[in-house]
């Protein structure tokens, strides 16, 4: 494949040690190390997708094989082994995928390899992408070799899991955890490519691609090269990324967070829809949202300049303004839930759908607070009725017109209390889980009844709270119908969640494990088996309790 048909990932993969970016610390040990012939028997490369591992395990076996050596490594024309290490076609350089390669009879394989010493290399090396997918068995298939190698034999593994690899083998490594590149460092790096591509583009189209590699050279090359082909050679400017990449303006969010604090639901949802109508997927779109929450926390302590890649000038004006305006305890509870929304993701099929509950979550909880502070202040007015009525009781008797008009509105405002307590009987009664169902019933909700009792799986019944889990059988307007009926039953917002725990079986499997379990000792007893014997065909199918109707 000629380099003009090379995608920019594989086109511009560092071949040296110097073209690294953003690694200079490691690339500073192990160029000393070579250099000073102290070669470790395996190294250890872990980071992010993308971060340069494996291109830094193949430039180590050049390193130790190039026969100009280390300080005068091959960069444009290569030697014969660099040149077959580029290639991966080195017979004495084994480059093996440890995600489809697990088994222990592929590293017993390797060991096997390993006993012959090299052919024309000066090291035998075993590169081993992937590392954490081997299996149990394998690693330990791995540790005496590895441990003690003979001295033409390197080891140069590579991972993104660190914490699944065993520390048995982690020990027996010189570890290298490699840093996400800065955005500042990468921008110089897209710029230069852009450059040698013959293309044009604007800082904020650029800075859009660095923030969404997140630190990634080869998503940030992988992302440049999209954006150069679906423009066709014109300028990529702000509004063309994001439209190819899918991106929409934190601006949106911004505005989407200011009728969520004003309560407005209507604006709030529609903000949302022409969010998805742009094509932002829903995880995504909860990634962003956590981002402008961790924003709206920290935008006191943040360096945001000109010169930010994650925000423009005027999102950081909006934010700040917004920010004066609501209270932590309000951004602490949004974050808790949003985090469970991201979870709750995977448990439904129409995610648009939930992100929109997920929305109107957050609303009520704006109800909820309000109505918790108007309870507060009713308790600390009917505190300073008293306090007044006190005062006056020393007052002289030509005031008392004043004291009873205090009194009788006093005595209207509980009169309003006791009417609301009355409003309010209903949402009294619903304490657990049993006393939902019989709500429904009560009201002829046949619907929901049996969705609850049949295809629902208790978790946690709290006041205002209901987490579940549920089976493929729930009805997809369950949330949506079951909110709705205790809003206008208890005049309360309710908020049902989606938890990955297993939860209590359904109302219907644990009636029917109840009625098998009563048959099965009713069976057991002596009459059963009088009945029985005179009557050999018969079949018990079921038993009333005592209390039980026909």
């Amino acid at each position: 494949m000629s380099n003009k048909s090379k995608v920019l990932a594989l086109k511009y993969r560092p071949q040296v040690f110097e073209d690294l970016i953003g690694q200079e610390l490691a690339v500073k040990t192990i160029f000393n190390s070579i250099k000073e012939n102290k070669v470790p028997n395996a190294y250890l490369f872990t980071g992010i997708r993308g971060i340069g591992k494996t291109t830094i395990a193949r430039i180590v076996a050049k390193a130790l094989n190039c026969k100009n050596g280390i300080e005068n490594l091959c960069k444009d024309k290569f030697c014969e082994n660099c040149q077959s290490i580029i290639n991966s076609n080195h017979i004495d350089v084994l480059e093996m995928d440890a995600a489809t390669r697990t088994s222990v009879d592929d590293i017993r394989e390797l060991i096997e390899f390993s006993k012959y010493r090299p052919s024309t290399a000066k090291f035998k090396i075993f590169i081993i992408d992937e590392v954490h997918m081997l299996s149990k068995q394998a690693f330990n298939a791995l540790l005496k070799t590895l441990e003690e190698p003979p001295e033409y034999l390197k080891f140069i593994f590579a991972t993104t899991e660190l914490k699944k690899i065993p520390v048995t083998i982690l020990s027996r490594c010189q570890r290298f955890e490699l840093p996400r590149v800065k955005p500042e460092g990468l921008l110089v790096f897209i710029k230069k490519i852009i450059k040698l591509e013959n293309g044009v583009a604007t800082d904020d189209a650029l800075k859009l691609i660095i923030k969404l590699s997140e630190g990634s050279v080869r998503d940030a090359l992988s992302l440049l090269d999209r954006a150069l082909i679906s423009l066709d050679k014109r300028k990529l400017d702000l509004e063309e990324a994001q439209k190819v990449f899918g991106y929409f303006d934190k601006t949106l969010i911004i505005e989407l967070f200011n009728y969520l604090l004003k309560g407005d639901e209507k604006k709030a949802l529609k903000i949302y829809k022409k969010i998805y109508l742009i094509g932002v997927d829903p995880k995504i779109f909860l990634n962003d949202f956590l981002e402008v929450l961790y924003y709206l926390k920290n935008i006191n302590f943040l360096k945001l300049d000109k010169n930010n890649f994650y925000l423009k000038l005027e999102e950081i004006k909006n934010l700040s303004e917004l920010a004066n305006n609501v209270e932590e305890s309000t951004l602490l509870n949004y974050w808790q839930f949003t985090v469970n929304a991201m979870q709750e993701l995977e448990l439904v099929s129409n995610q648009n759908i939930a992100i929109e509950m997920f929305l109107i979550r957050l609303l009520y909880l704006k109800e909820i607070k309000e109505k918790k502070l108007n309870t507060s202040n009713n308790k600390n007015y009917e505190s300073n009725i008293k306090k007044v009525e006190n005062e006056n009781n020393n007052i002289n008797l030509s005031n008392n017109i004043s004291i009873k008009q205090i009194k009788n509105f006093s005595q209207e405002e509980q009169l309003d209390l006791e009417k609301k307590d009355i409003d309010d009987n209903i949402s009294n009664r619903i304490k657990s889980f049993d006393e939902l169902i019989e709500i429904c019933n009560n009201n002829k909700e046949i619907k929901l009844k049996y969705e609850l009792e049949t295809n629902v799986n208790l978790v946690r019944f709290e006041n205002q709270l209901i987490e579940i889990s549920f089976n493929e059988n729930l009805d997809k307007n369950f949330v949506k119908d079951l909110s709705e009926k205790l809003f206008n039953w208890t005049k309360k917002r309710w908020i049902i969640t989606f938890s990955k725990k297993k939860g209590m079986i359904t109302k219907k499997q644990n009636t029917k494990e109840k009625k098998e379990n009563l048959i099965l000792s009713i069976k057991k007893e002596n009459l059963y088996k009088k009945i029985i014997e005179i009557f050999p065909d018969s079949e018990l199918i079921n038993v009333l309790e005592e209390n039980q109707d026909d």
